[in-house]
């Protein structure tokens, strides 16, 4: 059966959402598992890594996660910790890297980065697929038959984007993830991951993006791959950020006013002094149109006062700059799936 899962109603999100440079506890745990599976002991692990720092239950730092996938790489020599049933020893993918980068635009890059793999899994195949106006990073299991371990997909589905990011020095936004399982208990974590449209239950695990981006050049070189290579894991970890991308500026500048006095578009182009025409095309190229800022910045602020449950949804409409509350409404349930009041009252029974 396939799961259609819209996050956005969890209050737990928002906090998620305020803090992208942690992972939640499951991944540490999953990771020390590959670690225990193979007959090691879990606890130097945790004590070189800093984990004993971390509360118990409490979100892990991302530097401290990078630090224990690193060493569980180096003491298994398998830079993919015993997921597959072959090994990918210490080294493996310096060259996948450093092979990517003989493809002239993202497309060919990812292929080659493809291949590389490829020839290292036994368990698993990777892929770059094209479908209409989207394409996909796609990991199905080889043979046909049970899918890859769930941990296996997320490490390797953020892999591949923050190579596929790198390779391009920009982010490549996530229209949609598939997952080859059920939904599991960490799900919400995936849309800081990945993305807020999330498909459990699929035949194979896919990232979802516009098939426009492929075209774009590599980026990198010989050269700046050595500090890449130098920062992984962590690099993979943090959603690839540009601080003098057109999408941030203008988010930066939309949010230290209130909705409701917002520029028109033409105003914030003359603030960051460059045309309209320029802005519009730049915020294409990065995947992140005025309206789309708008309404992320807007959907936010309506979670968190929904959630905490004080503000009058009309109040609230007007606060976010709707001259009805209908048309918070319709808006509301198209960013979320749900109505204003029901993300409210989902909201109070998870605080309960």
């Amino acid at each position: 059966m396939i799961v259609f899962v819209n996050l956005s109603g969890c209050r737990r999100v928002d906090r998620i959402l305020q803090d992208k440079n942690s992972v939640a506890p499951y991944f540490v745990e999953a990771a020390l598992a590959c670690a225990t599976a193979r007959g090691l002991d879990a606890a130097p692990l945790r004590r070189k890594a800093g984990l004993e720092d971390v509360p118990a239950g409490a979100r892990v730092p991302v530097t401290t996660y990078g630090t224990l996938l690193r060493l569980l790489a180096q003491v298994t020599d398998d830079e993919f910790f015993g997921l597959d049933t072959r090994r990918m020893k210490i080294g493996t993918f310096s060259v996948i890297c450093l092979l990517a980068l003989g493809g002239r635009d993202l497309g060919r890059a990812l292929d080659l980065a493809c291949r590389g793999y490829n020839s290292v899994f036994d368990g698993m195949r990777v892929g770059v697929r094209r479908q209409g106006r989207l394409a996909c990073l796609e990991i199905r299991a080889t043979p046909p038959g049970p899918p890859p371990a769930l941990f296996a997909q997320e490490t390797l589905m953020t892999y591949l984007h923050g190579l596929a990011c790198w390779l391009v020095r920009r982010r490549i936004p996530i229209a949609a993830a598939d997952v080859a399982h059920p939904a599991p208990p960490h799900a919400e974590e995936y849309r800081v991951l990945y993305s807020s449209t999330l498909r459990f239950g699929q035949d194979a695990a896919r990232l979802w993006f516009d098939a426009a981006l492929l075209a774009l050049p590599v980026a990198q070189d010989a050269r700046t791959a050595v500090t890449f290579l130098n920062r992984a894991p962590e690099n993979f970890l943090v959603r690839y950020r540009n601080p003098d991308s057109y999408a941030r500026r203008v988010a930066q500048m939309l949010s230290r006013q209130p909705p409701a006095a917002w520029p028109d578009f033409d105003a914030v182009a003359r603030s960051l002094r460059c045309s309209p025409a320029t802005l519009r095309r730049s915020l294409r190229q990065e995947g992140r149109p005025f309206q789309a800022i708008k309404d992320d910045l807007r959907r936010r602020a309506a979670e968190a006062s929904l959630a905490a449950g004080t503000e009058p949804i009309p109040e609230l409409a007007a606060r976010l700059g709707f001259a009805e509350t209908s048309a918070f409404h319709r808006a509301f349930r198209k960013w979320t799936g749900q109505a204003p009041g029901a993300f409210r009252a989902a909201s109070g029974e998870r605080l309960k």
